[in-house]
């Protein structure tokens, strides 16, 4: 297939760019920062004036940049709005006729995603009439992208509609949570500085398996909305267990109460992707796989 990627140099960007051109798939890669055969430009303005067709799109551009760009730069995030209505109306205007657009578990409602008992969050959890808050500006847009999806599929265009949860791998940028847990135990820092109180939770998934899973989405033409997640509830002191003691230490664990931390508990319910992808990468062996590199 003719393949257009936008965010090719992101994290997800690089791994599907790599995925793609393996399986022998053409693909024209773009974003503002050029890297190996990612050409450099801003997707914002290719979706306001190309004129071409592709077989297959793929939207990886967005600004994210962590908790603290969350949080602390609410506008800049809020910039994500403008590049999805503008790739929406690009996929309309030259009649690419597949596409997927990454949504987030941000798009959840946080409130059901506060302390007490862990609400696993299922696709139907979003109602589109009746949304409820989502987390932040990214969340928003997140949320506004995945309505104007359909829009998309009414002028004839299938989109699969994936939201991924807390994603990972050895070669993120160390804003994340994982790659820091990683700098910390390669460091053996002692006290291990974890934001937040240590008891909220994420779902963990490898880069590898999000990939594998937007890949078999588009094979078995699932549109969705798909939690793209193992359900596997993770608290950060969990996290930090695990990276300290595969590291062969045993530090006293610092919390940040005033650090940026979102919501308490974000995990999924994965069945409906069970339905066309198992994950393959354990945290486990994904933290291994981190502290090896």
């Amino acid at each position: 297939m003719r393949v257009l990627l936008t965010g090719a140099s992101g994290f997800v960007g690089r791994h599907l760019h790599a995925a793609l051109e393996a399986r022998g798939d053409t693909v024209a890669a773009i974003d503002l920062k050029p890297s190996n055969d990612v050409h450099e430009r801003d997707a914002l303005d290719y979706f306001r004036t190309s004129e071409v067709r592709f077989d297959l799109a793929i939207h990886c551009a967005a600004l994210v940049g962590g908790r603290a760009s969350i949080d602390g730069s609410p506008l800049g995030v809020a910039t994500n709005l403008a590049l999805d209505a503008w790739y929406f109306r690009w996929l309309a205007r030259t009649g690419t006729s597949r596409a997927v657009y990454f949504s987030s578990s941000a798009a959840y409602p946080v409130a059901l995603q506060q302390p007490g008992p862990i609400h696993r969050l299922v696709e139907t959890d979003i109602d589109y009439e009746q949304p409820g808050r989502p987390d932040a500006t990214y969340g928003l847009a997140k949320l506004a992208g995945e309505q104007l999806a359909q829009y998309a599929e009414a002028e004839g265009c299938r989109v699969s509609v994936l939201r991924p949860f807390s994603g990972y791998g050895e070669d993120q940028a160390d804003c994340y949570p994982f790659p820091a847990f990683i700098r910390r135990a390669r460091e053996r820092q002692d006290p291990f500085e974890i934001w937040g109180d240590g008891t909220s939770t994420r779902d963990w998934i490898h880069v590898d398996d999000l990939v594998d899973a937007t890949l078999a989405a588009i094979d078995q033409d699932v549109t969705g909305p798909v939690n793209l997640g193992w359900g596997r509830a993770t608290s950060f002191d969990e996290l930090a267990g695990l990276v300290t003691t595969m590291s062969g230490y045993n530090p006293e664990l610092k919390h940040l109460p005033a650090a940026p931390q979102g919501v308490h508990h974000r995990v999924c319910d994965p069945k409906k992707m069970l339905d066309f992808y198992s994950p393959r990468i354990s945290l486990e062996e994904g933290i291994q796989q981190a502290l090896n590199t």
